[in-house]
C-alpha cells in the first residue's frame, strides 16, 4: 500500500510517517509512506493508494478531491494526529483501501 500524508509544509506529518512505518513493520504490512506539503500533493495524488490530510489542512479536502477521481482522501483523526498514533492511522488507511 502507498500512503501519502499531507500537511502545510510536510514537517509535522514526517514524524507520523516513522510511527506508521514502525506499526506496519510490527504487523508485517508492506507499506510506502511519505509526507508532502499541500502544494506538491495535487501533482502526485494519483500515484498513491490513499491520501490522508493532517487536521490543520482539512479545509483543503474539497480542493484535493477535485484533483482526483481515483484516490480516496480522508482527514486524519485529530486525536491520533496529536498523539502521533501511527497504528491507528495505519488501521484507518487500510480500512479505506480495503473499501475502495
Amino acid at each position: 500500500m502507498k500512503l501519502l500524508l499531507v500537511c502545510n509544509a510536510g514537517m509535522s506529518t514526517s514524524m507520523l510517517v516513522s510511527k506508521i512505518e514502525s506499526a506496519a513493520k510490527d504487523q508485517g504490512i508492506d507499506i510506502e509512506v511519505a509526507a508532502y506539503p499541500l502544494t506538491q500533493a495535487e501533482k502526485v495524488i494519483d500515484e498513491w493508494d490513499v491520501v490522508m490530510l493532517g487536521p490543520q489542512v482539512r479545509h483543503c479536502l474539497p480542493q484535493l478531491q477535485k484533483a482526483t477521481n481515483i484516490t480516496p482522501i480522508e482527514v486524519i483523526d485529530m486525536k491520533d494526529y496529536g498523539l502521533m498514533n501511527g497504528a491507528n492511522v495505519l488501521k484507518k488507511a487500510l480500512e479505506i483501501v480495503n473499501n475502495k
